[in-house]
């Protein structure tokens, strides 16, 4: 049950990622009306902020399972997608 669940959410972000380059595609398009392109342009924001969500939410569990300690007394590390990282 857990595994279907978890295909349903990769399914269900993958959708969402297809209309936000079906969103852009039209937006680019010149002979999209004003008020169109307006509510295009709205939905792809929506799209996108909810999209960034559960790409956060995805890296930290990543961070969870890499770093979980061994024993009770090691302290796992959460700095795995640390922007400072990439910084140095």
């Amino acid at each position: 049950m857990q595994k279907s669940r978890q295909s349903g959410q990769a399914n269900k972000f993958e959708d969402r990622l297809k209309r936000l380059e079906e969103i852009s595609g039209r937006l680019k398009d010149s002979g999209v009306p004003l008020d169109e392109a307006f509510r295009l342009f709205e939905e792809g924001i929506k799209l996108a902020r909810g999209l960034e969500k559960e790409l956060l939410k995805m890296e930290r569990k990543i961070e969870l399972l890499i770093n979980q300690p061994d024993t009770a007394e090691e302290k796992p590390e959460f700095d795995l997608f640390s922007e400072e990282k990439d910084e140095a």
